[in-house]
């Protein structure tokens, strides 16, 4: 597959997997507020069970592309040290590599009952914070230089 194609891919999932993180940390957040807590419940069920049967292909979509876009750059990967679209690169993988810790985690603990409360917005808001850290290192990797 082209590297154009790869990449369009890899923004079009990257798209859909921070929106749908936005949504449910920003926007939930404040619905959560003037939303009676049973009508909450059954909201945040719904959301956790498009979440569950639509993410899968997101993430399969977004690292597959990702691991393709590395694979282009397999050159650079080799000494990551050695400049700063390497090691900027590096770092934007150890993050996605973590949140798809984050991700596995939260499916186990949604089969097992216990995704709930401050456990759900605790995860929410990790994944959150490393999204927006992996966009910014997106951006950087090509004009921040040393």
């Amino acid at each position: 597959m082209s590297y154009g194609a790869l990449l369009a891919l890899h923004l079009l999932a990257a798209i859909a997997f921070a929106g749908t993180v936005f949504f449910e940390v920003v926007m939930l957040h404040t619905v959560r507020k003037h939303t009676p807590r049973e009508t909450m419940r059954v909201v945040e069920r719904a959301v956790g069970d498009r979440a569950t049967t639509v993410m899968p292909w997101v993430l399969l979509t977004l690292f597959g592309a990702g691991a393709g876009l590395a694979w282009e750059h397999s050159a650079t990967q080799a000494e990551p040290l050695a400049s700063s679209f390497g090691l900027l690169l590096a770092v934007k993988i150890l993050l996605a590599l973590s949140v798809l810790g984050h991700f596995a985690t939260a499916m186990v603990w949604r089969r097992r009952g216990v995704l709930r409360g401050t456990r759900s917005r605790g995860l929410h808001w990790s994944v959150f914070c490393h999204i927006l850290a992996i966009v910014l290192l997106a951006k950087a990797m090509f004009y921040v230089t040393w």
